[in-house]
This record gives C-alpha cells, sequence and structure tokens, in this order.
C-alpha cells in the first residue's frame, strides 16, 4: 500500500469511527458519497486529489449543527488528527480552510477562502444535498429535529441572515425553499453544474406530487 492511499484509508477508518452514532444524513454514508462524488468531478476540472479527498471525508467530522452551533470543533478535530498522519502543514492548512468555509450558511456572510479544491468538495456535499437522496436526507434530519412535514400556515423564510438559518426551526417543506432548491445556482463547477440541473428538477416533480397528495 502507498503512502498515499494509506493516509486515505486511516482517515476512512477515523472517520468511519467517529461517525458510528451519527444522525443518518450526515453519517459515513453520506462521507462516502461526497468522496465519491468530489473525485467524479476532480477528474473533469482537475485539482490536488490529496487534498479533495481529504476535504471531503472530513468536511463533516464534527458539523456545528450538532454541536449547539460550535464552528470551531470540526476544525480542530480534523487538525488534531491530520497532525498524525505524514502530511505537510500546507495541505492540513488547506484541508482545515475546506472545512472551515464549505457549509451553507457561509453563504449570508461570504467565505473567507478560495480555491479549486474547495469548489469541488463543496459542490460534491451540496450535489448531496439535493435530489432523491437529497429529499431523504432533508426529512430525516426534519425528523432528527422533530420539525414538522409541512405547515400551509407556515411560509418559508427567504429572507435569513446566517444567525436566523442557524437558529431555524421550521418544516422540512419550508426548507426546500430556503436551502434545497437554491443550490442548483450555487454550484461552482461546470461538471456540479450538469449533474445539479437534473436533481433540481426532480425535487420540484416531487414537490408537485407532494402538494397534490397535500391537498386530495
Amino acid at each position: 500500500m502507498t503512502e498515499q492511499s494509506d493516509i486515505i484509508s486511516q482517515t476512512k477508518e477515523f472517520v468511519q469511527q467517529s461517525l458510528k452514532k451519527a444522525e443518518a444524513g450526515h453519517d459515513y454514508w453520506h462521507i462516502l458519497r461526497v468522496l465519491k462524488t468530489a473525485q467524479k468531478i476532480a477528474g473533469y476540472e482537475g485539482g490536488d486529489l490529496q487534498i479533495i479527498r481529504l476535504g471531503a471525508l472530513l468536511h463533516d467530522i464534527a458539523d456545528s449543527k450538532f454541536y449547539n452551533g460550535d464552528e470551531t470543533i470540526g476544525p480542530k478535530v480534523a487538525r488534531d488528527f491530520l497532525k498524525q498522519l505524514p502530511v505537510s502543514q500546507p495541505v492540513i492548512d488547506h484541508v482545515i480552510k475546506i472545512i472551515e468555509n464549505i457549509s451553507f450558511k457561509n453563504t449570508f456572510t461570504g467565505q473567507n477562502f478560495d480555491s479549486l479544491e474547495l469548489q469541488i468538495v463543496q459542490d460534491a456535499d451540496r450535489l448531496d444535498a439535493i435530489g432523491a437522496i437529497g429529499i431523504a436526507r432533508a426529512f430525516v434530519y426534519g425528523g432528527y429535529k422533530n420539525n414538522p412535514i409541512y405547515d400551509p400556515e407556515l411560509p418559508p423564510n427567504l429572507h435569513m441572515d446566517k444567525a436566523t438559518y442557524k437558529k431555524a426551526n421550521t418544516s422540512t417543506i419550508n426548507h426546500f425553499y430556503e436551502k434545497l432548491l437554491t443550490l442548483k445556482d450555487l454550484m461552482n463547477t461546470p461538471t456540479a453544474k450538469k449533474i445539479a440541473q437534473q436533481r433540481h428538477d426532480f425535487m420540484n416533480q416531487y414537490l408537485e406530487q407532494f402538494y397534490r397528495e397535500w391537498d386530495i
């Protein structure tokens, strides 16, 4: 086994163990899907594969939404782990920047870092939030939060700031309008934009069917 593959193998094992009890929408399977998609995008767009793979594997190692909104825990856990591996400091710093800037909530305030590797991992993470799997993940998380599926008297909030978004406790259907349906236009790379369109269309079809059944 080469050093590079050994690094990825150790990282996978660390992430799998760390996310054993994770909510199903943000579990190890989510991580593997993001990794696979990021590698696919990188095949067309380029980028440093080691940074992309490590960023994809560690991007949700301690998601702030499960830690009372604390955005410092994930980067710290990732940095402490990476320091144990034969990985250069510039690679560690780049991976940490990906973790710090990947989240959708940063669209409200703007990212303070950008790179092709971040764009690719971010696109892969956003693609996993839309389409059939994205719908499933949305309802899993909504159930985890005990949010209603839909409340016709509770309209979506389309003008949130970052603080409001982090505290939002709305219906899962509203989440489509507040986040999921906006992701298509936030994709960074041409490859992700193409994939996103079909998944976006599928979500709109799902919503049309949902409302037909709700109003029967």
